[in-house]
């Protein structure tokens, strides 16, 4: 997937954003969420290809779209997430709901349905979730029965529900995943159908601007070539093969809002004045509520770029467990980024007329949709796990090793520092295989979070200053200090947690606070206040107020 110019990508971001400034006013905004109110006029002006031609980003060239890459689509995504989520969801569900088709559809199916999307900018929803399946697709309830003309199946009866699903009371076309004589199957419903109903839409906590509504289906008929790909029971593969993308997005989406919320926060340092100095003045405040949080918003931000990369490589599927550790990192980054923001305007921060507390609202949705937190973590432990036992422990050990070469050309990255944790993390792993620990669940998903902070950790040190950013405003050189500041954080986090719960989980080793390097990790913890001050004078001077 070659994915776009540069000099496209940036014409789109500056179009979005002007388009944002005229139209979508932080009062307009309010007033969508004060309302519970979709915007579907906005949708259409984001699709209309005279404006923006938003949606022509997810579509293949060959379809008549733009053809971006996930390094565009997380550009994009993130901008979006910026402006307002529950706006962004509307975007995402469409681009969803055409997942099954691009990934699993016949050339004849992709060619009509992708290039209808395209020409009639449609909505689109992705009819997966049930009331009783939450993210565990292999136990839908939705039936698909087949119907024979002359022994021959012409045709497919859909009965069942779907809840939870974007765009669910405004699409135009839905793909509806059900279980086939030959397995779970997606198919394409046209949102006038007859017997297809679509739910009140819900009365959510965040994301007001989005549509969110259950789907019932009672003897819903589609022609037998509206099978996706024409093959029963290739739904899961087909959803599974683009995780990897799907999930990225959601973490571009959780890592524009939290920065969104963080710039609010460090604009309001500028201006609140407390015993004669503004807030940015005071350790107490930037140390807690400021730095903490930009590094963790720049260390995911590191890895989703180095997955989009690798997606555009490797034709935009798989690396489902990147995408996994990619949303995980920044969505639960940009939940506490936005969380910290309440905290840093105080009174003002909690009340409605303020945006950081719409942010928090809205962002809280992407630590669940697409995933939970809670399945990432599990995907994360037992797709590493493997790793870790098939190389007999040298996984993280050859990654710390590659780590030690990065520190020996730029020691300024903090990669020392991130190889002790992915060090640490491989002494947990072995450990765990040792003493059977992984029998206790709570041991298996504390992995997961153990290594969404390492890997983070690793790839924001080896690539800050070999592959630059050009998404923030903020130099090299300011992101190194925060690359320094992240890797002793997840170094702390693997080791101490680590110690902690295994020691929790029943742990025979007497010296494994020794075998973890506790004391290396605790000394490369110097300096960390330094670093802390010079962040926060280069947060200043990137977003003044």
């Amino acid at each position: 997937m070659p994915g776009l110019d540069d000099e496209t990508r940036e014409m789109i971001l500056d179009t979005l954003k002007k388009y944002a400034e005229r139209k979508l006013t932080p009062d307009y905004l309010i007033e969508l969420d004060h309302n519970d109110e979709f915007p579907r006029q906005v949708l259409q002006e984001l699709y209309d290809p005279m404006q923006l031609g938003l949606h022509l980003l997810f579509i293949p060239e060959a379809y008549d779209g733009l053809g971006g890459g996930a390094y565009d689509i997380y550009r994009v995504s993130e901008l979006m997430a910026a402006i307002d989520l529950g706006i962004a969801t509307g975007v995402l569900a469409t681009f969803l709901g055409t997942d099954p088709i691009s990934v699993g559809g016949t050339e004849e199916q992709k060619r009509h349905w992708m290039g209808r999307v395209a020409e009639e900018s449609l909505l689109v929803a992705y009819g997966a979730t049930e009331p009783q399946a939450g993210s565990d697709l292999a136990s839908l309830s939705t039936k698909a029965e087949p119907v024979l003309t002359d022994g021959v199946v012409t045709g497919y009866t859909l009965n069942g529900r779907k809840q939870w699903i974007s765009n669910g009371g405004v699409a135009d076309i839905y793909t509806i995943l059900a279980n086939a004589p030959g397995g779970p199957s997606w198919f394409i419903v046209e949102a006038d159908a007859p017997g297809f109903g679509k739910g009140k839409p819900e009365d959510k906590h965040g994301i007001r601007a989005s549509n969110t509504a259950a789907l019932f289906l009672e003897d819903v008929h589609v022609a037998a070539d509206r099978l996706v790909g024409g093959v029963e029971g290739k739904g899961l593969a087909q959803a599974q093969a683009v995780f990897g993308y799907t999930r990225l997005m959601v973490g571009a989406f959780g890592l524009g809002a939290g920065w969104e919320a963080l710039r609010r926060a460090i604009r309001y340092s500028q201006e609140r004045v407390q015993a004669g100095a503004p807030l940015s003045q005071k350790q107490g405040y930037t140390h807690k509520l400021l730095v903490p949080n930009a590094a963790r918003l720049e260390a995911a931000r590191a890895y989703i770029e180095w997955v989009a990369e690798r997606l555009d490589a490797e034709g935009g599927h798989g690396l489902q467990t990147e995408g996994a550790v990619a949303k995980y990192a920044a969505t639960e980054a940009g939940n506490r980024a936005a969380e910290d923001a309440i905290q840093a305007l105080g009174g003002y921060g909690y009340t409605k007329e303020y945006m950081v507390e719409k942010i928090k609202r809205d962002v809280r949705i992407t630590t669940i949709y697409e995933g939970t937190s809670e399945i990432m973590e599990w995907t994360i432990a037992r797709d590493r796990w493997q790793e870790h036992l098939k190389s007999r422990g040298a996984y993280y050990q050859d990654w710390a090793a590659r780590l030690d070469a990065v520190h020996a050309e730029e020691p300024q990255n903090g990669a020392d520092v991130a190889a002790l944790a992915l060090r640490a993390l491989a002494t947990i792993m072995e450990r765990c295989r040792l003493d059977r620990l992984t029998r206790n669940q709570h041991m298996l998903f504390r992995l997961g979070e153990w290594v969404a902070w390492a890997e983070t950790a690793a790839t924001f040190t080896a690539r800050v200053t070999s592959h630059p950013t050009s998404a923030i405003p903020l130099t090299t050189e300011t992101r190194q200090t925060l690359a320094r500041i992240y890797a002793r954080q997840a170094a702390l986090k693997v080791a101490a947690d680590g110690l902690q719960w295994a020691i929790g989980a029943g742990q025979s080793d007497p010296n494994l606070a020794n075998s973890l390097n506790l004391p290396a990790i605790y000394q490369a913890q110097a300096g960390m206040i330094a670093d802390m001050d010079c962040a926060v004078e280069a947060l200043v001077k990137a977003f003044p107020a």
